[in-house]
């Protein structure tokens, strides 16, 4: 939609829509079902509902919650009804009262409880004057009939209350917090490659407007089915997932995209799971960003999620901001592209069990290193017995040059170090 008003170019829409055209090594599964869709929408179908009669208790929220098409429907049968209720009431009181029977407009009559109706359609078009207040004067009631006037009294009010929802209903459709998440973009897929040691679940998320999110905050969820030890099938158990934050907390500052993480360690509800397992896996990864819109201060929510035909394994995300006269600058077209990365196809258990880290222990919820060793062409082996220490090992996937940079580095100290032997001991001498 934006692509068509011109706001974003043909290329963004594009990539959004397949941002990462590799062909994926994960066999796909045809019709999997989710329970929030890439849009951000609830995937769930309510059947077979024996109390109806709730929805009716908070009208408000239920003519909110409806379509446009439906909400105008509704509103335009509303002024119908109240229309041809009135006029029938006043047609009553017109009869009544005698109004409606011929007169010569030449001699002198009873005064009528309205003036000039003589039809239902007189009476109809004098109902809607009333209630939308547009007076051209023809019509009026007199002071013959009380009653009218408490007729009056009520379609007024009657009027006001239907304008009133109304109004109230069209500026809450229209101000919805999910409008503003339209401009909140997430990836298309999640991937899983190292970083800092420790393979990690990382999407990317994105504010195309210049407008702030204000204390935004992002939350992850896992939807898997589990069995207890009791044998109790939960098809639907949610787990929380902590996101990656020196701070602890799942603040997050939108001024520009940014990479959301989650360690996978010991307390992950993907601990367990390597490349093979997470393509046959059946579960879900909820995505929620929430905030307060700077502009109008309503509370917004965005969602996304992510199943295993969606999360690519041993991928990176590349990097989309530049820094150009002075200000940084941001290349959407790049938004979901990825690059491949070494990475084991073993899950995080696994490595760590390679690595020699026990499942219990003093330093147990420590992120360590994986202490995996290249060995030959493609393949990976355990490296030396080593403790697992506060100090975290060397990552397996250390460039081989950053190995020769080390090795030079030791050399030169060990020849600084001889160096300094041969001065003192040239000193020495000279003294002696």
């Amino acid at each position: 939609m934006l692509a068509r008003k011109g706001l974003l170019p043909d290329g963004f829409l594009l990539t959004r829509l397949a941002e990462d055209a590799q062909p994926s090594r994960i066999r796909p599964k045809s019709q999997r079902a989710r329970f929030i869709t890439k849009s951000g929408s609830c995937n769930v179908a309510h059947k077979n509902i024996r109390e109806q009669g709730r929805f009716l208790q908070d009208v408000f929220t239920t003519m909110v919650d409806l379509k446009w098409q439906h909400s105008l429907l509704i509103f335009t049968s509303a002024f119908l009804c109240s229309w041809m209720l009135f006029a029938m009431v006043w047609w009553l009181l017109a009869f009544a009262h005698g109004d409606l029977e011929p007169r010569d407009p030449n001699e002198p009559g009873p005064v009528p409880c309205v003036t000039s109706i003589h039809s239902f359609t007189s009476a109809f078009l004098f109902s809607i004057e009333v209630q939308v207040t547009i007076g051209f004067g023809g019509r009026m009631v007199t002071e013959e009939c009380p009653l009218a006037i408490i007729v009056l009294i009520i379609q007024n009010i009657l009027g006001l209350i239907i304008n009133a929802i109304m109004l109230g209903c069209v500026f809450m459709k229209t101000a919805q917090a999910n409008r503003r998440a339209e401009t909140l973009i997430f990836s298309r897929n999640a991937v899983i490659a190292p970083r800092n040691g420790r393979p990690t679940l990382m999407f990317r998320v994105g504010d195309l407007r210049k407008s702030m999110i204000i204390s935004a905050n992002i939350q992850l969820q896992v939807i898997r089915r589990t069995v207890t030890a009791e044998g109790e099938v939960i098809p639907v158990c949610q787990l929380d997932i902590q996101v990656e934050n020196p701070l602890r907390s799942n603040g997050i500052f939108l001024v520009s995209p940014l990479i959301i993480s989650h360690t996978i360690d010991r307390g992950s509800p993907l601990y367990e799971l390597s490349a093979q397992s997470m393509a046959t896996e059946d579960l879900e990864i909820i995505v929620i960003l929430e905030g307060v819109v700077e502009t109008t201060g309503i509370t917004m929510q965005a969602r996304t999620s992510y199943i295993p035909e969606e999360i690519l394994w041993g991928r990176r995300f590349v990097s989309i901001m530049t820094e150009e006269d002075g200000r940084y600058s941001v290349d959407y077209s790049k938004f979901g592209n990825t690059v491949p990365v070494r990475m084991p196809a073993l899950s995080a258990k696994e490595l760590d069990q390679t690595r020699g880290v026990q499942d219990s222990g003093p330093h147990e919820g420590k992120p360590q290193g994986w202490g995996l060793v290249r060995a030959g062409r493609g393949g990976y082996r355990r490296g030396g017995a080593r403790a697992c220490d506060d100090t975290a090992a060397k990552p397996w996937y250390v460039p081989a040059e950053k190995e020769e940079e080390k090795k030079g580095q030791k050399k030169t100290v060990k020849l600084e170090e001889i160096g300094r032997e041969i001065e003192e001991e040239t000193t020495e001498d000279m003294s002696d």
